[in-house]
């Protein structure tokens, strides 16, 4: 269910310029633990994701969204003519291609928090972790080169009953300094 919250996450133009390594194997997250400021969590939570959005924009990755899109909505390339000028046109342009991994990765926080959110529906703890060094990620995982970039990732699992910030209130500011009407 998780799984799927990532992947029915909305994105702009629908194009999904991430993805999401669900980091599994032991060794692996041990060697994360070092890149990830010693945070336990790496390697003690059930399941650890790692958020990758693209480094860069190109036609083929477009062509291939609008490929998808005509298998799974049955329409032709040539109905999505406009729809494709309109993305290549914002997105290959030369003002925005230094854009892409900055707007990619904002992609990829809207899927970080719908799955927080998700797991908060089914009771499971989520840890977003930015404290990391994502060159040292891409290494390890084996992205560098590969047109994406580790962003973020997310450790989750159940809170054990000796963790003592489970009973703790949340420190939050209050609503009316964070929430202004207009």
């Amino acid at each position: 269910m998780l799984e799927q919250t990532l992947v029915l996450t909305p994105s702009s133009f629908g194009l999904q310029p991430y993805r999401f390594l669900v980091v599994q194997d032991p060794a692996m997250r041990a060697k994360l633990l070092p890149q990830s400021w010693g945070q336990k969590q790496v390697v003690d939570a059930s399941h650890f994701v790692v958020f990758a959005a693209r480094t860069s924009m190109d036609e083929a990755a477009i062509d291939a969204f609008l490929q998808r899109t005509c298998d799974v909505r049955g329409v032709t390339r040539e109905s999505l003519a406009g729809y494709r000028g309109m993305m290549t046109g914002m997105l290959l342009s030369d003002g925005f291609k230094p854009q892409v991994p900055h707007w990619a990765a904002h992609q990829a926080y809207i899927a970080l928090g719908n799955l927080m959110t998700a797991a908060a529906l089914v009771g499971v703890d989520a840890c977003p972790m930015e404290g990391l060094v994502p060159v040292e990620y891409d290494k390890l995982l084996g992205l560098t080169g590969s047109g994406f970039g580790t962003v973020v990732a997310c450790a989750l699992g159940y809170r054990t009953a000796s963790d003592k910030y489970a009973t703790l209130p949340k420190v939050r500011f209050p609503a009316g300094d964070l929430v202004k009407h207009v």
